[in-house]
């Protein structure tokens, strides 16, 4: 029976684990999907596909064709099965350099030498929070050399000789995906003095199989035991002091979120850097386990065979051994190993197989779980069912329902527009506008009153203040969607998206992790871009570039304003849901031409854990949309101001630098004029629109701030420019022409120029088609 075919709340044992891709399968054994294991068939997408299941505590999902390579047996109702706590003591928790007999080596680092850290864990649990938390506001974002995967580092605070570099969340350390590659590479190649490691308590066994891989790369390390709140007040409990005997490493239980057990981790992380304290355990195979030991006796054959090869490639033994087994191409690369020490590999290994009665790759995963069961039938009292998880069950049935999945969806995005541009976010930026304009009017009378040359007043007021005054008066609309955006992503709600959404964008060739990009790009397409770093398949990442720019970002609201206002002010909020409503119907279009053309191929396969629903940290929601303020506001005074005094400039003065008093012969609208003539099948062949769409090509702010330039500041001129029809035409271009140079350049990093150039190229070509179609349909009906 495969597991494709479970009943919803149906129990199965896993038989086995089968797939095309070694790689995937690695994958989903590296998830707990091992043969042996207990599964719960939770329930199928709104649309049939994919399917979630739970095991070893935490909910999975999987597309069923997947799901059909899985064979399972022994299937019976679920149960909740009861299972045998270790007796937990309430013994003090040892004190530094107590406890434990660690392995050292070398002379301790002094007290103020500087010191490294890499922070590592799993996706959701916790680690963004600790990270600001250790750092405060000591950290700054740059990349991963060689790579385009974000890096953070970060002071600890009160220690300025402790950096700690956040590394991505991951689930092991096979090269399955970027995240994973960078994460391992950076702790061989830049060698931090110590791991600090955290765990979700709450899932503690699923948690600690990346624990152990970090253990194999024979780092000094901490373990930080988050959440433990939690786990109290779910009734359960860690015997820690038994953790740290049985690991071999400092555990110290911690709520980041609440910012308890900071200053013990932050002490214990300092300690077992300064004192090279290396784990005590790196075996973690059984000599007289259910294989008879066969993993055990591979393992160490490995390890002798290779010794020298590891300690020349810089690689710790036990880890290069492990992954040797594994097949992992880039360890096998650096061990340089002739072919008789391959075939001698082999050869141990398949004898492995012939003893153990089971694979290479699933001998390796059950040995891991395996010692992580009998750990924490040592230490842990499992708690009784979280509230947290029953409230994420209690809400799944509406957020993930067959029929209220796909309404509840688009009402929540609905809530978020209509709190971002009516209810909060637009009655904020009409206060900040009164304010500009308040404390423009005061330097305008100042610069009167002082007798000021005329070319720089109007410089400072036509030009500065009406370009990057109106771009400003923007920055509540764009704060408060991120605000909001942001909630969603941490409660763990985008994460469900992915998955209701999995099926529909599987018929446009993409998987349902691309929805979570694409719904960044309603903020900001360059963080949308960024964020398809996740996706593991080069064929899903270039399609979302490709199309996550069709989605209105927060920088065209300015636009959108300023012509709704214009043009269709009892009807604002109706244009401005349908500009959005146009860039998704237009992306999936464009999605579709592209997987029958450009990007034939089958996406990415979709595994993911979905997390419970958790309240979002307040310090981590806020300090986001202070990043990106101060970004908006950064942009506002670098990229708008100078594209603002460029516009003006070209606005004021003719060829020969004089100042001009008919706009139509300055230097400005000579450029413009030339441009013009593209966009008049548009229905706006005025040098004035044409202008402003160049100069968006920089910041779509630009846009605004160029035509309020080039109209003195009078926008009620803009029924010169535009009719109701040409507006909505002029709207249409915005929205779906090429990004801003950020963005474009983002593209670059990414993914090269040749895709940044296709990015374009597409964009514009697309942008002329439905801003005429528009104009075309519009005249036949009437509306010219």
């Amino acid at each position: 029976m495969r597991l494709d075919t479970l009943e919803i709340g149906k129990d199965a044992i896993i038989a086995s684990v089968d797939s095309d891709d070694d790689a995937l399968r690695q994958h989903i054994l590296d998830m707990g999907l091992t043969p042996g294991i207990e599964v719960t068939m939770m329930k199928y997408a709104p649309m049939g596909d994919p399917v979630e299941i739970r095991l070893r505590g935490y909910e999975l999902t999987l597309r069923r064709d997947d799901a059909a390579r899985i064979e399972i047996c022994d299937v019976h109702d679920a149960h909740n099965n009861l299972r045998v706590n270790a007796r937990v003591g309430h013994t003090e928790h040892p004190a530094l350099g107590e406890g434990l007999a660690p392995r050292g080596g070398g002379k301790p680092i002094p007290e103020g030498a500087p010191l490294t850290f890499a922070l590592a864990g799993n996706q959701n649990c916790g680690k963004t929070t600790l990270f600001n938390q250790l750092t405060g506001s000591n950290q700054h974002v740059g990349n991963f050399p060689g790579v385009t995967v974000d890096r953070k580092d970060g002071q600890i605070k009160g220690h300025p000789e402790a950096t700690v570099t956040d590394l991505p969340g991951i689930y092991s350390l096979s090269p399955y995906t970027s995240e994973e590659i960078v994460s391992r590479e950076f702790i061989l190649n830049e060698q931090p003095d110590a791991i600090i490691d955290i765990v979700d308590a709450t899932n503690i066994e699923r948690n600690l199989y990346l624990t152990l891989q970090l253990m194999e790369l024979d780092r000094p390390m901490v373990l930080a035991l988050n959440m433990m709140d939690e786990v109290a007040a779910n009734g359960g409990t860690v015997d820690v002091n038994k953790l740290e005997e049985l690991l071999g490493i400092p555990v110290v239980p911690i709520s980041a979120a609440k910012g308890e057990g900071i200053g013990e981790l932050v002490e214990h992380a300092l300690h077992v850097a300064r004192f090279h304290e290396h784990p005590r355990r790196l075996d973690f195979c059984a000599a007289d386990g259910a294989d008879g030991g066969a993993l055990h006796r591979c393992i160490h054959g490995v390890c002798h065979l290779i010794e020298d090869h590891a300690a020349a490639a810089n690689l710790p033994l036990r880890f290069a051994a492990t992954k040797l087994i594994e097949g992992d191409a880039r360890v096998i690369s650096a061990l340089a190993l002739d072919q008789n020490e391959l075939d001698a590999v082999e050869h141990i290994i398949v004898q492995m197989e012939d003893e153990s009665g089971s694979d290479r790759l699933s001998a390796l995963a059950d040995m891991r779980f395996s010692f992580i069961e009998g750990v924490c039938s040592m230490c842990v009292v499992k708690p009784h069912e979280s509230r947290e998880h029953l409230r994420s069950v209690a809400a799944d049935r509406i957020l993930t329902g067959r029929y209220t999945a796909i309404p509840v969806f688009i009402g929540i995005m609905a809530l978020v527009f209509w709190i971002t541009f009516d209810v909060i976010g637009q009655r904020l930026s009409d206060l900040l506008e009164m304010g500009i304009e308040a404390f423009t009017g005061v330097v305008d009378t100042w610069l009167t009153d002082f007798g000021v040359n005329p070319v720089v007043h109007s410089l400072v007021i036509d030009g500065i203040f009406a370009g990057v005054g109106s771009v400003l008066s923007f920055l509540p609309i764009i704060v408060v969607l991120f605000l909001l955006l942001s909630v969603l992503e941490d409660s763990g709600y985008m994460a469900r998206v992915a998955f209701v959404m999995d099926k529909l964008l599987r018929r446009i060739g993409l998987s349902g992790r691309s929805i979570v990009p694409m719904l960044i790009g309603f903020g900001c397409s360059v963080p949308a871009i960024m964020a398809t770093r996740t996706l593991p398949s080069e064929h899903d990442r270039k399609m979302t570039v490709m199309l996550t720019p069709f989605m209105s970002c927060s920088a065209k609201l300015p636009v959108y304003g300023l012509i709704t206002a214009a043009f269709f002010p009892q009807y604002g909020g109706l244009v401005m849901t349908g500009m959005y409503l146009l860039g998704i119907v237009v992306g999936i279009v464009v999605a579709l031409l592209l997987n029958h053309t450009a990007f034939r191929g089958d996406p990415v396969p979709f595994v993911m854990e979905l997390p419970n629903y958790r309240l979002p940290s307040v310090a981590t929601v806020a300090r986001l949309a202070w990043d990106k303020g101060k970004g908006f506001i950064r942009k506002a005074f670098t990229i708008v101001f100078v594209a603002t005094i460029i516009i003006w400039f070209l606005q004021t003065f003719d060829i020969r630098f004089n100042v001009v008093t008919d706009q139509s012969q300055s230097l400005l609208a000579g450029v413009g004029q030339l441009i013009a003539p593209i966009f008049a099948p548009l229905g706006f062949g005025d040098w004035r629109a044409s202008t402003a769409l160049a100069a968006g090509f920089a910041a779509k702010e630009s846009v605004v701030s160029t035509l309020t330039v080039l109209l003195g500041g009078n926008v009620s001129a803009l029924s010169t420019l535009f009719s109701p029809l040409t507006a909505i035409c002029f709207l249409a271009f915005t929205l779906l022409y090429t990004p801003c140079v950020a963005a474009v350049s983002t593209v670059r990093s990414e993914l090269g120029g040749r895709m940044m150039w296709a990015v374009v190229a597409l964009q514009c070509g697309v942008a002329w088609i439905v801003a005429f179609l528009i104009h075309v349909v519009g005249m036949a009906l009437g509306f010219a």
